[in-house]
């Protein structure tokens, strides 16, 4: 099956009302956890499970839509952020496409996996961007990194390791777990399940 015959399959009806439905997920969790100022950003449930459901491109949509709408309304700096969010929901989906979401532990692996390809992305955001600092809970790993001496990008890098490694891991389990819990009529029309779960 060629790549457009692959889009054209994972881009149903059904794909495009879940990613609607992801978005909407996405930006009221992460303006919650925003507006309580939490070291995690539990922002890319949604993607995640689009990702899972329906494959690598259309998490990747899923995560881009979200943050650009997000910053279109309420919040600038999750627009800057549309990249990360779309590697985010590809990373998941190729995860779930070769097996790390069939098992608990598994899981893990794919959230630390999600975490590598999400720092590689948003480092140099973070820094390039916004000086290191974005108004964010996990700011204070980045101030208390800067308080012990070490220079801003190992501030920076620390701060999103860490921040997002907690954050996707649990976010991994939690999208397993909404998976696992889908009635059997529902799965049925996400075939890639097969293989994710």
């Amino acid at each position: 099956m060629s790549f457009s015959e692959q889009l054209k399959k994972d881009f149903t009806t059904f794909t495009w009302v879940l990613i609607a439905v992801a978005i909407a997920l996405n930006i009221v969790v992460g303006q919650l956890v925003s507006l309580l100022k939490l070291p995690i950003f539990l922002d890319s449930i949604g993607t995640i499970l689009v990702a899972v459901l329906a494959g690598p491109w259309a998490g990747g949509l899923a995560g881009l839509l979200t943050n650009l709408i997000w910053g279109a309304i309420t919040s600038p700096v999750a627009a800057a952020f549309a990249p990360v969010a779309m590697v985010i929901g590809i990373a998941a989906g190729f995860c779930a496409k070769y097996g790390l979401f069939r098992n608990w532990w598994l899981v893990i692996i794919a959230g630390l996996i999600i975490t590598v390809f999400n720092a590689v992305v948003a480092v140099p955001i973070r820094l390039y961007m916004f000086g290191g600092i974005t108004g964010s809970g996990a700011d204070f790993v980045t101030a208390y990194m800067l308080a012990l001496g070490k220079d801003l990008f190992g501030s920076v890098v620390v701060t999103v390791f860490t921040s997002n490694v907690v954050d996707k891991v649990v976010t991994a389990l939690l999208v397993w777990v909404i998976v696992k819990a889908l009635p059997q009529r529902f799965a049925a029309r996400f075939p890639r399940l097969a293989t994710a779960g």
